[in-house]
């Protein structure tokens, strides 16, 4: 393997001790599990800047404290400003925030459940309200920021999206598209309905992941994520309309039609640059341990248990490309950063992330073969749970790159923490993971807030939205 990653195959002595008349069948064997295991390019440099940590070692129990964030180093720490009247719970305690230094962050609107947003042509910020039904418009003002409903009735609306003057909304069944002007909303078009949720008929009101993402590509094709209903249910990929996808609606207009599958909750979708769609995508949990050795100090082989400490990094979440066809291998393959695949306290190699067959659902690896999928570009650590997923420009030294809003884990032994993470954009790619908004989570693994999204703003800052706080946070660069 190059970067440094050795093979699955390398690690596994029992392999050289099999019987004479197994012999060739043993080294076919192994030919077969390293060439899974084979490609893969080489690190990018990291750039100037804020630190870009290629190789993370593994953060499992033990290691200290709960994180404030994932890559912390040159933040500091800056007291959330508070206007008048916007002081209620968690806010009647006076909280700190880490952010690059010379920035200010201050709650801008109340909002409760806060999920995703987008800045309207006019510079009215859009809020998604899911459990309420609505969206609703925030405009800033001389007394403060004002916030009135755009639209109601809907059936969890999540997903927002501008292609010129036209709102896109992404509800749990459908998505509909309105013209905007005048900070008002025209007739409804749909784009596409009959969408899965939990008041589908064959699900039965089981649906995990029933919230629907949208994006608009430069040609004006409509993307929708649909996640899937379980942490592990093969059968979303052959159900009608495809679960654990991302759907696409050509321009001028039709069915919508599998565009990547093996997503299992692409609730980030955004386009970057080049045009490309993206998607941050929150993976599996409780995985079992998938290499046919020990793990640790135990003896016997430890394929098919679940490891807690394996767990606490694997597999973990994904920034992907998408292209017509792509498979990102859930449920059947999980992509693994280990830099020595299957030996505890691994370093994480987070880029170009090669898959290994999931000992649950795979594992002959007849149900998908591994080796022949896409690495996966980019990735944040195991049970993070990003969301919201935007691209923008920020000031030196970050550039261009990609917004993400992290939830924090919830069922990690040391937690994962909220934050909002930027993804230097180059060369067609994603740079490694930095923490640009920390500090929501204490030492204690408590947590005051928990950021959904955030999106570049027409004035130069960044607008986070928080469904923890029911807030959103206006974080200004020197000067803005």
């Amino acid at each position: 393997m190059d970067r440094g990653r050795r093979s699955a195959a390398e690690l596994d002595p029992s392999r050289g001790l099999l019987a004479a008349v197994l012999a060739v069948l043993a080294v076919l064997a192994v030919l077969a599990f390293v060439a899974a295991c084979g490609g893969g390019a080489a690190a990018p440099t990291p750039p100037a800047g804020p630190p870009d940590p290629a190789r993370t070692a593994s953060a499992g129990p033990g290691d200290g404290p709960a994180p404030a964030g994932a890559a912390t180093e040159g933040l500091v720490s800056t007291p959330v400003t508070v206007p008048p009247g916007l002081g209620a719970e968690p806010f009647d305690t006076a909280r700190q925030a880490l952010v690059p230094a010379g920035w200010s962050i201050a709650v801008w609107a109340r909002v409760p459940g806060a999920r995703l947003a987008a800045f309207a042509p006019d510079g009215a910020l859009l809020v998604s309200r899911p459990g309420a039904g609505e969206v609703v418009r925030l405009v800033a003002g001389p007394g403060g920021t004002t916030s009135t409903p755009l639209v109601g009735g809907l059936t969890q609306p999540h997903g927002l999206w501008f292609s010129g003057s036209t709102l896109y909304v992404a509800e749990s069944d459908a998505v509909r598209s309105y013209p905007y002007a005048g900070g008002r909303l025209g007739e409804a078009t749909t784009v596409v309905d009959g969408l899965p949720d939990a008041r589908s008929p064959d699900l039965r009101g089981a649906y995990a992941h029933a919230l629907k993402s949208v994006a608009v590509g430069p040609d004006g094709s409509v993307y929708v994520s649909v996640g899937s209903t379980g942490n592990v249910s093969p059968q979303d990929r052959e159900s009608t309309p495809q679960r654990a996808a991302i759907l696409r609606v050509p321009p001028e207009g039709g069915p919508a039609e599998p565009f990547a599958r093996g997503v299992r909750n692409g609730t980030g979708l955004a386009v970057a640059p080049d045009g490309a769609v993206w998607s941050a995508v929150n993976n599996r949990d409780n995985i079992p341990f998938p290499y046919d050795r020990p793990y640790g100090e135990d003896d016997g082989s430890a394929r098919g248990r679940v490891i807690p400490d394996y767990v606490d990094d694997h597999p973990p979440e994904e920034l992907v490309r998408l292209y017509p066809g792509r498979d990102v291998g859930w449920p059947y393959c999980n992509p693994d950063p280990d830099v020595d695949p299957g030996v505890p306290n691994s370093a994480l190699d987070p880029s170009d992330v090669p898959f290994v067959a999931d000992a649950e659902t795979n594992p002959d690896g007849r149900a998908l073969e591994c080796a022949t999928l896409t690495p996966v570009e980019q990735t944040m650590g195991a049970h993070s749970a990003p969301l919201g997923m935007a691209f923008g420009t920020l000031p030196a030294p970050y550039g261009q790159g990609a917004l993400v809003g992290v939830h924090g884990s919830w069922n990690r032994q040391t937690p994962r923490a909220p934050e909002v993470s930027f993804y230097r954009w180059r060369g067609g790619g994603l740079d490694g993971q930095r923490t640009l908004v920390g500090g929501f989570q204490g030492p204690d693994g408590s947590r005051w807030g928990r950021p959904v999204a955030a999106v570049p703003g027409p004035d130069g800052a960044v607008y986070v939205t928080d469904d923890g706080a029911d807030a959103v946070y206006r974080v200004a660069p020197p000067g803005r």
